[in-house]
């Protein structure tokens, strides 16, 4: 029989403690020095603390404060109970980035006899404990000089003894619990964390979902690396829907090709901060049938070259009628030669109004800005990053990543590219850029493309950023975007086709959660990487109307739908389907029914409010739009606060507040109850 495989350390923390005795009691309270684990075992989360071979007296201990700046000391009277003093007042709170700790601690000396080492061992022993994150229920923090966690179990209802976090360490710890575990705060105690595993699932199809051997549509089967890698955002969809099921069902699993009607747990129950409730959305409204009528023909042409692009720029360099070379790039896209200039301005990076100079001196600052930042992280000791759990968690994500993305593209294949080396040196440093997000895996998708076209290294960084801006709700830790674009797409198909929304509800797939990793990084696995390219351009135009990337995914559900319904796919049949599209979509056709989807819905009279919020036709923009003719205007301006990166709002459903536009003919509205 094969050996089983080794434990994985996914965190480690050496310092922790437990008092042996309760504030109450009269006896001398020992404390227990242990350290305090994260490991994945055969696939599971287990948290263990073990103590370590030495106990710590307390008599004349100094430890750390909040900010390891304030100092307490712990005297002893005899006969009395340990009674503790401040030496220095505690000034601040400690941070997340406050590593830096230089305090001892005494360790006890054995007894002459002997008999202390032992009474040490069996005293240890008893402190040690293990649970899996999967029976935890809570987490109780509280800040009283230093930091302490209670872990409470589900079953039986069980109580661990505190841990006592003197030298640091308990942030770390409920970060990296966080990417295994949900923790929502309770609502009536604002120090106790509660604790939802939905069976691995969306957490994990961030940060570990590439190491999982265990994914499978229907089966769990242990993929060679190479087709893993591909395919590893797959997986996404099939977690959630583990996770849904239930473990009670997780364990029937389906035999390969069968088909069943599972009954499927709302996201919210599985999913804390995740709920899906469209009633709770402002301005819903329930669409039961519009015709839309017939859906116009639409055309495009040939990539803007880089003749036409220099034809509209002056001599100072700035782009003149911006409006019609969006809708230029937009209807063909841009030829290769253009894209690492052009690119600059469609991401906000470069004003639209400025000169060659105004670009130099931009590119100066953001150079020196930029090495600024890299340095923060190259300077790091080995024994500074020991001590920082964050910083390494980072690291080793960012380093598995980007050993394994893209590497089929020449930018990127072979041993010891200088292309990995950039997008693992552009991607530590966002690390330092943005540290309340810094790094989660899919991010090295959304920089690949960008580092190809720019490449130069603080180019490629501040792109990446601008698009980040763009992308930023899609990775945060409460998944805002991923929820609000999965109830705008699911409002949009209703509105286009009601009879195949309910047919995929009737499959427990109204929420369309097989479009996950489209949405999440933009069709990057869904397309050859010049579609990519192509793609991407089109939609930083922002035309033809705001979340157009929602009307690409209505697109290609379009095309797949009549395939879908004849061969009567259930939920574990549609997540397949989708994900073998993967390489085998056709641009050009998605671009042009996406277009064309969008002038049908425009064309709609009494379009329902919903719907005009999410497609932005009734802002002052699109009103200028319809008056204007054509697909559009920008809807980006490099006098806005954030650089021309106005589009931002429109990806993942943050509209702002818009008026009603004026009415057209050209749909008839009936509702049925």
């Amino acid at each position: 029989m094969a050996a089983d495989t080794p434990p994985k350390v996914l965190f480690e923390h050496e310092g922790v403690f437990i008092h042996s005795n309760t504030e109450d009691s009269e006896e001398h309270d020992l404390l227990v020095s242990g350290f305090l684990r994260i490991i994945d075992k055969d696939g599971e989360t287990i948290v263990e603390y073990k103590p370590l071979e030495d106990t710590v007296d307390p008599s004349n201990m100094l430890c750390a404060g909040k900010d390891s700046s304030s100092v307490m000391e712990w005297t002893q009277c005899l006969g009395d109970e340990p009674v503790s003093q401040v030496v220095l007042e505690q000034q601040s709170y400690e941070t997340e980035w406050d590593m830096i700790n230089a305090v001892s601690y005494p360790k006890r000396k054995p007894c002459a006899n002997g008999d202390g080492a032992l009474n040490h061992t069996q005293e240890k022993s008893k402190w040690a404990f293990t649970f899996n994150v999967c029976d935890l229920k809570s987490v109780t923090v509280k800040e009283e000089g230093w930091s302490r966690l209670l872990f409470r179990l589900k079953e039986p209802p069980t109580s661990l003894p505190t841990l006592h976090f003197h030298q640091g360490g308990c942030k770390g710890f409920l970060v990296s619990m966080r990417r295994y575990a949900t923790l929502t705060e309770a609502p009536d105690d604002d120090t106790c964390l509660l604790v939802s595993t939905p069976n691995r699932a969306l957490s994990q199809s961030f940060e570990n979902l590439l190491d999982d051997n265990n994914y499978g549509l229907v089966t769990k089967l242990k993929k060679d690396p190479y087709v893993t890698t591909l395919g590893g955002f797959s997986k996404v969809t099939n977690y959630i829907f583990d996770a849904f099921r239930g473990p009670e069902l997780e364990q029937q699993r389906l035999p390969q090709g069968q088909v069943d009607d599972l009954d499927i747990l709302s996201l919210g129950e599985v999913i804390p901060g995740l709920e899906i409730n469209q009633q709770e959305e402002p301005g819903f409204e329930v669409i039961t049938r519009i015709d839309l009528g017939a859906r116009p023909e639409v055309t495009r042409r040939e990539p803007l070259s880089a003749e036409d692009w220099a034809k509209h720029q002056d001599r100072e360099g700035r782009m003149n009628n911006v409006h019609q070379l969006k809708k230029i790039i937009f209807k063909g896209g841009l030829c290769h030669a253009v894209r690492k200039e052009a690119w600059k301005f469609l991401l906000g990076y470069h004003p639209w109004d400025s000169t060659f100079e105004e670009r130099k001196s931009l590119q100066n600052r953001k150079t020196d800005e930029y090495f600024r930042m890299k340095l923060q992280w190259k300077s790091v000791s080995d024994e500074q990053e020991r001590r920082n759990s964050r910083l390494r968690d980072y690291r080793s994500l960012i380093e598995k990543d980007v050993n394994r993305t893209d590497r089929n593209n020449r930018f990127y294949e072979g041993l010891d590219n200088p292309g990995l080396v950039l997008l693992h040196d552009i991607l530590m440093t966002y690390c330092m850029y943005d540290f309340d997000l810094g790094y989660v895996q899919g991010m090295s998708d959304l920089l690949s493309p960008i580092l190809y076209v720019m490449e130069n290294e603080v180019e490629a960084f501040w792109c990446f950023v601008c698009f980040m801006d763009q992308m930023h709700q899609n990775f945060e830790e409460q998944m805002q975007g991923m929820k609000s674009q999965l109830i705008q797409l699911s409002t949009l198909l209703r509105l286009l086709d009601l009879s195949f929304w309910n047919y995929l509800e009737a499959q427990d797939s109204g929420y369309l959660y097989f479009c996950f990793r489209w949405l999440l990084i933009r069709f990057k696995r869904e397309l050859s990487y010049p579609d990519v390219l192509r793609l991407w351009e089109v939609m930083w135009t922002g035309l033809p109307c705001q979340n157009f990337h929602l009307l690409v995914c209505c697109s290609i559900l379009d095309s797949e739908k009549r395939k879908i319904i004849e061969e009567n796919y259930g939920f574990n049949e549609i997540l397949k389907h989708i994900n073998e599209l993967s390489m085998k979509l056709d641009i050009e056709e998605i671009l042009h029914k996406s277009e064309a989807i969008c002038m049908q819905i425009r064309s709609c009279k009494d379009l329902p409010h919903s719907i005009s919020e999410i497609l932005g036709f009734n802002t002052e923009r699109e009103i200028t739009r319809l008056e204007g003719g054509g697909i559009g205007t920008p809807l980006d301006s490099p006098h806005s606060p954030r650089a021309s990166n106005t589009q931002e709002i429109f990806s993942n459903g943050h509209s702002g507040h818009y008026r009603e536009p004026p009415t057209h003919n050209g749909c008839k509205v009936s509702f049925i109850s």
